[in-house]
């Protein structure tokens, strides 16, 4: 019997559009600091510091160090010149996105069918935001975050998706075998890439992300409501 299920987050738990959802979260957060930066340079950077995160391949140093690492020298800032106003911004302006997305009970149903079961269960979003941002999307898909064995943010995680080590590391986290994990997600290949360190995957549809032909295994596939009736049944992955 498998020992844990990973799931990801945006489109997968909570249903959403996530390009749709990005475009709005870096449109205010560039309003937000347009007062110390240019907002185009400041979008500028904080996208090279989320490559820098992808491409990331020292375990020795955190996502939050990555990002920090690239940012920081492309806006000429220091941390704290900054960083008061990007966690204002976190605490009071982020939760006012929640209409971005399209919360399900079935994503309760589905955590709650699986602990029940006695799966180890983990947020395996990835991890290039910060801890508040990822608890509150969490707290969009009408979940209590204390329930998960993990959760990947950026000052806990040294990998992104697609890397296996990003996988291995959860892995590690929750001290299942990958042969023992089920990753659950929406997106073919950053999720499906689970499979290359010998975790079984799940493909949801609802909103399904699909860059072009997976390299990857898909060892289920269905809707998330599928996914639920599996999970009860014991069937499929589930048995």
């Amino acid at each position: 019997m498998k020992k844990a299920i990973l799931f990801d987050l945006d489109g997968t738990l909570l249903p959403m559009d996530t390009d749709r959802f990005i475009k709005n979260y870096m449109r205010e957060l560039a309003k937000k600091v347009a007062h110390i930066v240019d907002p185009e340079e400041f979008s500028k950077a904080l996208w090279a510091g989320t490559s820098a995160m992808i491409k990331n391949r020292d375990d020795s140093i955190t996502n939050e160090q990555v990002f920090e690492e690239s940012f920081l020298p492309l806006i000429k800032l220091e941390k704290q010149a900054i960083w008061p106003t990007l966690d204002e911004f976190y605490a009071n302006t982020f939760p006012t996105l929640s209409h971005l997305s399209s919360p399900t009970p079935i994503a309760k149903q589905v955590i709650e069918a699986a602990l029940k079961q006695g799966y180890k269960v983990a947020v395996a979003t990835n991890p290039v935001f910060p801890k508040v941002a990822i608890y509150e999307r969490i707290k969009w898909a009408g979940l209590d975050d204390s329930v998960f064995s993990h959760i990947t943010v950026y000052e806990n995680s040294y990998f992104t998706k697609p890397h296996p080590q990003y996988y291995q590391h959860i892995s590690n986290q929750l001290q299942v075998n990958p042969e023992n994990c089920i990753m659950v997600g929406n997106d073919k290949q950053e999720d499906m890439a689970a499979s290359a360190i010998g975790m079984k995957t799940y493909l949801v549809e609802d909103w399904l992300i699909d860059r072009g032909e997976s390299l990857y295994n898909i060892d289920g596939q269905g809707t998330l409501a599928h996914l639920y009736e599996q999970l009860v049944n014991r069937s499929g992955l589930f048995k």
